[in-house]
């Protein structure tokens, strides 16, 4: 018989990720564990499962606009694909937002949501997108004191049922600028019967077909910059349907994240209601991008973890040169560096996680308060970055096979390519972090101290040397930032990725370095310890002291 290769499979990726079942054992207290465990096992069968198969099935199938109707009416309807439509419904049944809201497990609430949307979102084609900005919109609201738009909206934003459960778009970036939002030339205007009425052009507006929106515009009279815009509400469509003074000009043509409606609207008299007061809008969306970010750090671990799920058990399956891919000693090398970096992307933004559901559930200080502002731009450009590297490495186990789109593989990449862009490119957050550190210097000495403390728990003697370099990593960063603030600003900008991205990595290694600790001593099991040994060696201080900006001019030179 001809040969024929077998595919990569999934299991219940929930039982399978010994990652995500230690991580939550040493988390959560026994009782809460027991009593979320159930819905967790139940969507890793459906992430491994069910799911997995729709999302195979649904690859060709992408959003479509329809503008006008047979007889000349612009009705602007965009249509998801059979995929989108099963997981909106899904995420509403199974609480992907709502849990959050539930707080059923007070500050472990969140640990439980995003340890459910880390298990869905792979399976899904990124409908973690809409979900995110949901999460967003509805943390924004809760905490704006504006009562009656909380009672109206807040509950269909959290709701479990699928008839009643609505999504959030985020309409901020325009053609005068992406993350430089104070550019916005989108203009609030009343009408004569004192109703808001937005006038623009919002140039890339992610999961569009969503009947909500919040959004950034200038009331005529404010002046120019981010302190002049204000936070406001849209509702996308009447009750036939119709869209509110809203043209949808067309649907994006994107490398990635296909199955997400991304379109490019006019807003031509969109009635909206303002959320917060007349200025400081970009003050007022923070919570959201805050939220948004933590959705961004979770789905690069849950990408991660999915890349590399699928690349070992093909190398079960694949023999070469006599013996299974898994049996030689180079691609068991290369699929352990990248399970090393999916376990550290996944305590890393759990970390921010667990800092997020304590500060909501009021038992964040403001020490930690301070270390989470800093912290959340570090989660998201740290594994942003990291979830592109496994992707394609992860493709390329699959040698030629991983350059095939009908085998599922290349979406991987495609789609965490967007994990380094959306909500802020790594560039602009590492800026954001660098001022947070110039700004606040409590904020880095409490990273700094976090950093001693967790290595300090790592008595193996194994860990030694990890523990070391998380530690030295974050006292450079510290110097680095000390003998450079007083330099010119071009050297402390242009070291500012370095900067960042050690002082991630230096965390993520630390979170590693307790964790494995604990699993040796609880659980018997040296892997996270072989994790913590393997991510230390693909690097983690990235600063260099003699670095001259003046080379990056010269090269940049015509």
């Amino acid at each position: 018989m001809p040969f024929r290769q077998e595919p990569p499979r999934l299991g219940n990726q929930y039982e399978e990720d010994r990652a995500l079942r230690s991580y939550l054992k040493r988390t959560l207290p026994p009782g809460v564990l027991r009593e979320v465990e159930p819905s967790l096992a139940e969507m890793g069968e459906l992430a491994g499962g069910g799911l997995y198969r729709a999302q195979l099935e649904d690859r060709l199938n992408e959003p479509r606009l329809t503008q006008w109707d047979a007889w000349g009416e612009r009705v602007d309807r965009i249509e998801v694909s059979p995929l989108w439509r099963a997981a909106g419904r899904l995420a509403a049944e199974r609480g992907l937002v709502a849990t959050a809201y539930e707080r059923r497990h007070g500050a472990h609430s969140r640990v439980h949501q995003f340890a459910l949307a880390y298990l869905f979102t792979p399976s899904t084609d990124i409908y973690s997108c809409p979900l995110a900005m949901t999460d967003g919109a509805a943390r924004v609201l809760t905490t704006s004191g504006n009562e009656p738009l909380i009672e109206k909206v807040v509950p269909r934003l959290v709701s479990r049922d699928p008839e009643k459960f609505w999504t959030s778009g985020q309409w901020m970036t325009e053609l005068t600028g992406g993350s430089d939002v104070g550019a916005s030339e989108t203009v609030a205007r009343r009408d004569d019967g004192g109703a808001w009425r937005l006038y623009g052009r919002k140039w890339f507006t992610s999961a569009a077909a969503s009947q909500v929106a919040l959004t950034l515009a200038r009331p005529e009279g404010n002046p120019p910059g981010g302190r002049g815009l204000a936070l406001f509400l849209v509702e996308t469509r009447d009750a036939a349907g119709r869209p509110r003074g809203i043209r949808v000009e067309r649907l994006k043509d994107k490398l990635g994240t296909r199955k997400v409606p991304t379109a490019e609207l006019t807003l031509d008299g969109a009635p909206a209601e303002l959320v917060k007061g007349t200025t400081d809008g970009v003050r007022d969306i923070a919570p959201m991008l805050n939220v948004t970010r933590l959705w961004n750090g979770v789905s690069a671990a849950a990408l991660m973890r999915r890349g590399v799920a699928l690349a070992r058990d093909y190398a079960r399956r694949r023999s070469a040169f006599g013996s299974a891919l898994a049996e030689k000693p180079l691609h068991a090398d290369t699929l352990a560096g990248l399970q090393a970096e999916a376990e550290a992307a996944l305590h890393l933004a759990f970390y921010a996680v667990e800092l997020t559901g304590r500060e909501e559930a009021g038992e964040l200080d403001d020490a930690g308060a301070r270390l989470l502002r800093l912290v959340t731009p570090l989660v998201k450009l740290t594994t942003g970055r990291a979830a592109v590297g496994v992707a394609s490495e992860a493709v390329e186990a699959f040698g030629g096979a991983g350059y095939v789109e009908d085998t599922g593989v290349p979406l991987l990449l495609r789609d965490s390519q967007v994990l380094s862009i959306w909500e802020g490119t790594t560039n602009v957050l590492s800026l954001d972090a660098l001022r947070t550190s110039l700004k606040d210097e409590g904020a880095l000495a409490s990273l700094k101290a976090e950093v001693e403390r967790l290595t300090r728990g790592a008595r193996d003697v194994r860990l030694a040397r990890v523990a070391r370099a998380a530690r030295e990593a974050a006292a450079h960063s510290w110097s680095w930032l000390a003998a450079t603030a007083g330099k010119s600003p071009a050297t402390l900008e242009a070291g500012a990725r370095r900067f960042s991205m050690t002082l991630g990595r230096a965390l993520a290694l630390a979170l590693l370095a307790r964790h494995a600790q604990w699993s040796l001593e609880e659980e018997r099991d040296a892997r996270g310890l072989a994790a913590a040994r393997r991510f230390a060696l693909g690097g983690v201080d990235l600063i260099d002291d003699e670095a001259d900006p003046a080379d990056a001019f010269a090269l940049m030179a015509d």
